[in-house]
C-alpha cells in the first residue's frame, strides 16, 4: 500500500471506504491518481469475522454503535438518544454486513414527477439523470462487484444491456413458497439478484450457504462487498493509502472557497490534517450530512456546500411492511442467503389506490435463534416458561416472512441536523435526526401489509399474522440528505455528485437520491459512483477540477 505525508497534497481524499467509496478509490487510483481513503473504523478480514448472534444482538464493531445519535419526529420535540440509526463503520461500510440483495433502479424511479405528478407536502421531483445514462453503470456494477442473477424474466425489468456474471443462487424453500404464492395470485416470483458469488468469480470463493449473512462479514469473501471486490485492487494499485480509525471533524476550505482536504483525528485522538486536490465525501446519507454542517466557516457559515439551506433536508429512509407464516413443515432457512424470490408486481404507484407509493415483496426466514426468541413468534405466543421454550422450538424452523421494501416521499421537515446538546468521544455535535412519515407514506405501508397477509396465506401458513403499521423509527438505508439536482437553488450535488458551491467537492453516496425509488439503494449507488468518477478523472485530465493550489 502506498503511503502519504498529510502534508503531502495528494490528489483525492476519500471519505469512507464503502461501497461508493472504495468504488471512487479504486477507479482514481487505478487510473494514475494518488488517493488517501479515510476510514472511522477499523480494517476486519475474513479471519476477523464471528458469527456470535449473542454479540450481534447486543453489540458489533461493524457498526457504529459508540457514534451516538438522537431521534425526534417533529422540530417541536427535544431529540432523545436513540440505537436504531446503524451504519458500516469498518473497512468496507454497509456492505459488509447487509444480506446483499442488490436490485437495480427501473426506468421510472428516475422520472416518477413526470409520471404521477406532485404530491403535496413533499419535495418529490424528477432525477437530473436517466435509467438510459445510468444503465452501462448499473452493468459494469454487476460484473466488476460480482452479483448473481438471473435477468430478462420479470415482465417489470428495465431494459439491460448484459446478462449478470453469474446464475442466481439455489432456490431455498422460502422461495418455493413464494413462487406458490404468487402463481396462485397471479403474480410473478423471480429470483432476487444478489452481490455475492454463487459460483467462484475473479478469484473469489464462492457461497458456502452458511447463513450468517445479513448483520455478519462473509469469512469465504464471497459477499460482494467492498471489503472483498474493490479495496485488495485499491491495495495493489501502490497509489492509494488506507487509514484506518481516522474519524473526520471537518473538510477545510480556502479564502476562494475550494476544498484543501480533510481534518481527522487518528486512533490516538491526535488531530491530523491530509491535504488534497479534491475530497470526496463518501460517508453514507448520515454522516455525510453531518460533515458538511461540522465543516463551517466564514465563506460557509451554515455549512460546507450549504449556501441554499438544503444540506441535510429531505431525508428518507427504508420503510417496510412485513407478514409471518407458521407452516406445517421444517423449512430450514437458516441455510443460506437472506433470499432468493422476491415479486415487483406492485412497484409502480398506481392512481387507483389513492395515494402514491409503491413497493418490491420477497420472502425470507433466516433470523437467527436469538433473534427469533426476542421478536419472530406470534403475537399471542407466552413470553416465559415451557410453553415460551416449546414454542420456540416448534416454530424456530418452521417461520416464513414476506417483507415489503416500500416507498419513502421526501420532506423538507425530514433531516439531519447537529444536536445542539449531545456530543460524541471526540466533542463533536451528534447528528439529529427528524422524521416523520408522510400520509401517503402509512396508506402504502398498510396496503402491502394487506400484500404479504395475502401471500402469507396462499403459501399454505397453517398460522399467519402481521406486525402493525408504524411510523418509521429504525432504518436502515438513508438517502435524500444531499440530494442531486440541476437546480443550484434546490440541490446541493449537480447530476454527477459535484456540490453546486465548490468546484473540487464531491458527494457520492445515498445521500444523493432524489427519490427512494423502492428501498434497495446499494446497486444505485454503485453506480452513481462508477459513473462519477469516470467524470472526474475526465475532468482532471482537462483541467476542469481546480485544485486549491490553482487559484
Amino acid at each position: 500500500m502506498a503511503k502519504f505525508k498529510p502534508n503531502t497534497q495528494v490528489d483525492f481524499v476519500v471519505i469512507g471506504s464503502g461501497i461508493a467509496g472504495g468504488i471512487m478509490a479504486k477507479e482514481l487510483s487505478t487510473a494514475g491518481f494518488q488517493v488517501v481513503i479515510l476510514e472511522q473504523g477499523d480494517y476486519l478480514h475474513e479471519k476477523d469475522f464471528r458469527y456470535d448472534q449473542l454479540k450481534k444482538t447486543s453489540t458489533s464493531s461493524l457498526l457504529n454503535d459508540d457514534v451516538p445519535t438522537t431521534f425526534r419526529q417533529t422540530d417541536k420535540e427535544k431529540a432523545v438518544h436513540s440505537t436504531a440509526f446503524r451504519y458500516g463503520r469498518c473497512v468496507g461500510g454497509g456492505t459488509v454486513h447487509y444480506s446483499g440483495s442488490s436490485w437495480r433502479h427501473h426506468e421510472s424511479d428516475f422520472i416518477e414527477r413526470s409520471i404521477y405528478g406532485p404530491v403535496a407536502g413533499t419535495g418529490f421531483a424528477d432525477w437530473p439523470l436517466t435509467y438510459a445514462e445510468l444503465e452501462p453503470y448499473y452493468t459494469k456494477v454487476e460484473w466488476e462487484i460480482g452479483y448473481s442473477g438471473l435477468g430478462g424474466v420479470s415482465p417489470f425489468e428495465s431494459p439491460r444491456s448484459k446478462p449478470y456474471p453469474l446464475p442466481p443462487m439455489p432456490n431455498k424453500s422460502s422461495g418455493v413458497l413464494m413462487e406458490r404464492a404468487a402463481q396462485k395470485l397471479g403474480y410473478h416470483a423471480v429470483p432476487v439478484p444478489v452481490a455475492m458469488l454463487s459460483q467462484a468469480y475473479r478469484g473469489r470463493s464462492a457461497c458456502i450457504h452458511c447463513g450468517f449473512c445479513s448483520g455478519y462479514g462473509c469469512k469465504v469473501g464471497a459477499k460482494s462487498s467492498s471489503l472483498a471486490s474493490v479495496i485488495p485492487i485499491v491495495e495493489k494499485s501502490g497509489r492509494c493509502e488506507l487509514r484506518t480509525n481516522s474519524y473526520v471533524r471537518e473538510i477545510s476550505v480556502d479564502k476562494n472557497g475550494r476544498v484543501t482536504g480533510a481534518v481527522y483525528f487518528d486512533a490516538n485522538k491526535k488531530e491530523v490534517f491530509q491535504r488534497a486536490k479534491a475530497v470526496l465525501l463518501c460517508a453514507n446519507g448520515l454522516e455525510s450530512p453531518r460533515l458538511l454542517l461540522l465543516s463551517k466557516s466564514s465563506l460557509f457559515p451554515n455549512g460546507l456546500a450549504n449556501t441554499n439551506g438544503v444540506v441535510g433536508k429531505y431525508f428518507m429512509p427504508g420503510c417496510g411492511a412485513s407478514a409471518h407464516g407458521i407452516f406445517e413443515h421444517e423449512l430450514n432457512e437458516y441455510k443460506s442467503v437472506t433470499t432468493t424470490r422476491g415479486i415487483e408486481d406492485f412497484y409502480n404507484a398506481d392512481p387507483k389506490r389513492g395515494y402514491y407509493g409503491g413497493g418490491r415483496i420477497d420472502a425470507r426466514g433466516n433470523n437467527g435463534p436469538i433473534t427469533f426468541a426476542l421478536g419472530g413468534l406470534p403475537p399471542d405466543t407466552p413470553r416465559w416458561g415451557s410453553d415460551y421454550k416449546k414454542a420456540l422450538k416448534e416454530n424456530f424452523n418452521r417461520t416464513l416472512t414476506i417483507q415489503a421494501f416500500c416507498t419513502a416521499l421526501p420532506q423538507e421537515s425530514n433531516n439531519i441536523t447537529l444536536d445542539p446538546d449531545v456530543k460524541d468521544a471526540w466533542g463533536l455535535a451528534a447528528m439529529r435526526v427528524t422524521y416523520k412519515d408522510h400520509p401517503d407514506d402509512m396508506k402504502n405501508k398498510a396496503f402491502f401489509r394487506e400484500r404479504a397477509l395475502e401471500l402469507v396465506d396462499a403459501a399454505g401458513a397453517i398460522k399467519k399474522w402481521a406486525d402493525p403499521v408504524r411510523e418509521e423509527k429504525a432504518m436502515g438505508h438513508t438517502m435524500g440528505t444531499c440530494r442531486m439536482g440541476n437546480d443550484p437553488k434546490t440541490s446541493v450535488v449537480d447530476r454527477f455528485n459535484r456540490a453546486h458551491d465548490i468546484p473540487n467537492l464531491f458527494v457520492v453516496d445515498g445521500s444523493s437520491f432524489v427519490t427512494t425509488a423502492r428501498n434497495h439503494p446499494t446497486c444505485t449507488i454503485s453506480a452513481l459512483a462508477f459513473r462519477a468518477a469516470d467524470n472526474i478523472i475526465r475532468m482532471s485530465k482537462n483541467g476542469s477540477i481546480k485544485a486549491p493550489t490553482d487559484s
